[in-house]
């Protein structure tokens, strides 16, 4: 009896510890807090534990919370996602937006450089440049990939002056404040800031779209089931992938979540280290 009393303890202490979650910070702070304060809610009304949303100011932020597990579950980007999970052996990427599949990046361009829409990639030489987080898989590395293959330069060369504006908000913002003339910039930020009303498409309009690639996932810390109970890891992907509610579908913007394994983000962990941003 004692030692069932003590068993039963130990498992409620479990169940309780609060289950923690992140995201990396690809637009406005407030925008974050309004759309992640919501999954948390859902995921704790579904789950049976106590979840608490964690913001951080830096995709490196996310990536390194996750690996001193002080977040066990994060909305990672498919660059980022693949950092941590080199990082925290047994870690799995378990679902995506169904969009996800198919991400694609925008390059977009201030009216002052006439550059027009185009299938073909445009030339861009001598125009100053942002990119958004330097860590950033729409804004950053399949950009500077796409980039670089179709001009056969490296982007240094190819532009007059860099910067990285941080997220894909700013980076909007940037070139239609005409700060930099040619932007890279998630799909999925742009068609939403558009509809929203948000962008001056007489200042600033997209001039390409990238081929797609896989994007977003949620990835999950290894080790979930012992601190939660056999078989939380497992509820939490159906969780995620049963998210239904269209408002909480619209805050990512997505139209539904699908599963997801570590081997779908093998071509984004194969670009990093062609440019030359992992080991």
């Amino acid at each position: 009896m004692i030692l069932a009393g003590v068993l039963s303890l130990f498992s409620t202490v479990a169940v309780s510890e609060t289950f923690t979650f992140t995201a990396i910070p690809d637009e406005d702070e407030s925008q974050l807090r309004t759309r992640f304060d919501k999954v948390a809610v859902y995921l704790s009304e579904q789950l049976g534990v106590e979840v608490k949303y964690v913001p951080v100011k830096s995709y490196s932020a996310a990536v390194t919370a996750f690996r001193n597990n002080q977040v066990q579950l994060a909305w990672f980007g498919g660059l980022s996602g693949v950092q941590a999970r080199r990082l925290v052996p047994g870690s799995e990427a378990i679902a995506q937006g169904f969009e996800d599949q198919f991400f694609k990046s925008y390059i977009i361009a201030h009216h002052s450089t006439k550059l027009a829409a185009t299938d073909s990639f445009p030339v861009l030489n001598d125009y100053t440049f942002t990119f958004g987080s330097k860590d950033s898989t729409s804004g950053r590395l399949m950009p500077q990939y796409f980039i670089e293959s179709n001009v056969g330069q490296s982007v240094d060369k190819i532009f007059k002056r860099i910067g990285f504006s941080g997220d894909h908000s700013r980076t909007i913002s940037q070139v239609e404040a005409g700060v930099y003339q040619v932007g890279a910039v998630n799909y999925k930020v742009w068609d939403t800031a558009v509809e929203k009303g948000e962008v001056d498409t007489s200042k600033v309009s997209v001039i390409w779209q990238s081929p797609t690639y896989p994007d977003y996932q949620w990835t999950v810390h290894s080790g979930v089931d012992t601190v939660y109970g056999a078989g939380f890891k497992d509820k939490l992907t159906k969780t995620l992938i049963g998210m239904k509610d269209k408002d909480l579908l619209d805050s990512f913007p997505r139209e539904s979540f699908v599963p997801a394994s570590n081997s779908d983000y093998e071509p984004i962990e194969r670009v990093a280290k062609a440019i030359g941003m992992l080991d």
